[in-house]
């Protein structure tokens, strides 16, 4: 890891994340989440503030980027919610089958990289009927935005931690086994970054 990713990259992932379109999409997510509650890709810990402390009997957090830890813990301490957390990846989840009532993912699947395996693995530490609660940016339904997002991505990958703008999310999660309840649209932002899905998902 260089310079940049140890000391740079965490706090532009922060600011980006931290967008107030950003912020609104995690608004109407996150406090859906109830029970035990397993969040891959907690980064710099963003959701922390919008869940229902009320509903989460546990929260564990996932994210291979020991960088961001700390910037989590502050969240943590600051929403007064209790989080667990664990530096790896989630393509490999230390944890037994069906013992988390909903998954959160939010702005991570673009980055891990085999993202169907992932999500075999959030399907597999649900419960019966559990949740995955998801907003990913990806593939735009537009073929010039496509072929900006294609254009882009060589420049883009290496400076944004690995994202990748042009994943189709709606097939990463059929592939892996989950009825989606998707919504979509453009956010506000140039178009290749901020074609959005987010919703809700079950596993077949």
């Amino acid at each position: 890891m260089n310079w940049y990713d140890r000391h740079l990259l965490p706090y532009l992932i922060d600011f980006a994340c931290g967008l107030p379109m950003v912020q609104q999409q995690r608004r109407q997510l996150v406090p859906k989440a109830h029970g035990r509650v397993l969040e891959i890709g907690m980064g710099t810990g963003r959701n922390l503030p919008f869940y229902d402390r009320s509903r989460v009997t546990r929260l564990v957090g996932v994210d291979p980027a020991m960088q961001m830890h700390h910037l989590a813990q502050k969240r943590s301490q600051k929403a007064g919610i209790d989080v667990e957390l664990m530096g790896l990846s989630a393509e490999q989840l230390p944890t037994a089958d069906a013992s988390f009532d909903t998954v959160v993912c939010t702005y991570t699947l673009c980055s891990i990289p085999d993202a169907v395996q992932a999500l075999r693995e959030m399907r597999r530490v649900l419960v019966p009927g559990g949740q995955l609660l998801f907003c990913e940016h990806g593939r735009a339904p537009d073929p010039g935005v496509r072929r900006w997002q294609d254009r882009l991505q060589p420049l883009w990958g290496p400076l944004a931690g690995g994202c990748q703008l042009g994943r189709d999310i709606p097939g990463l999660l059929a592939e892996a086994g989950f009825t989606a309840n998707t919504q979509s649209a453009y956010l506000a932002g140039p178009r290749p970054m901020t074609f959005h899905y987010w919703g809700e998902a079950q596993a077949d």
